[in-house]
């Protein structure tokens, strides 16, 4: 939805609706479409795609091709492209074209960070930036107008399975603090060891978008983990305020 000029500025100070977002780095590829299937029948609200490069990150995982085989198998649920590649502009067109909606960059793999949130809005997606456990946040006081999505890594990027970073819950804290000043619609994402047991904290820092992989795909039962996960969400207390 497009802004209007002179609209009187509407505050989101709380989270959003909070949305599940499997992460199919953690998903059998010898059956994907049905992996990604059954975790939205399962009560995921969105579907996290990590592209890796073997270049920004130090591995190589799925690039267009496999969103857009995602789409044509019939999968209609938000695709969260989150790009670990450098450089982010040549890719952003083929993602549109595969069906991606969010499509998240690391900041420092762009020359020119403005222009590239620019290309993924005129290509049709919703864009967002990512920051790494030690990335500061600079970028975002320039550009959280122009955002529809912030993604805080709570492990380093380039592998799936890590553990929690403790360090990543009061930067969640603050970025949501961001986002309320600034009055904008963003939804705060939580990438990185993501699991049950620690769900809660991160939802009672700020976040409302929680990327889990190995959790939701290792575990037995997609449709038991994820409702623990919205039992735990709806425990939170905000720590954030």
């Amino acid at each position: 939805m497009k802004k209007q000029m002179g609209a009187p500025l509407i505050m989101h100070a709380a989270p959003q609706t909070p949305w599940i977002a499997p992460s199919i780095l953690s998903a059998d590829f010898s059956r994907l479409g049905e992996e990604v299937r059954a975790v939205l029948a399962a009560g995921a609200d969105i579907v996290h795609f990590d592209v890796m490069d073997n270049h920004y990150v130090p591995n190589l995982t799925i690039g267009p091709l496999v969103c857009e085989a995602l789409r044509k198998a019939g999968i209609e649920a938000p695709i969260d492209v989150h790009l670990m590649v450098k450089p982010v502009d040549r890719i952003v067109p083929d993602f549109d074209r595969a069906g991606a909606t969010y499509i998240t960059f690391h900041p420092e793999a762009s020359e020119h960070v403005d222009r590239t949130i620019g290309l993924i809005r005129e290509n049709g997606c919703k864009p967002g930036l990512v920051f790494n456990p030690a990335t500061p946040l600079n970028w975002l006081e320039h550009v959280l107008d122009k955002i529809d999505m912030v993604l805080l890594m709570s492990v380093n990027p380039g592998f799936g399975g890590q553990s929690f970073i403790p360090s990543a819950l009061p930067k969640i804290a603050q970025v949501r603090r961001m986002i309320a000043d600034g009055g904008h619609p963003i939804r705060l994402e939580v990438d990185g060891g993501v699991k049950v047991d620690n769900i809660e904290a991160i939802a009672a820092a700020g976040a409302d978008t929680f990327v889990a992989g190995s959790a939701i795909f290792g575990s037995r039962d997609y449709a038991d983990t994820i409702s623990a996960m919205r039992e735990r969400i709806s425990r939170a207390t905000p720590t954030h305020t």
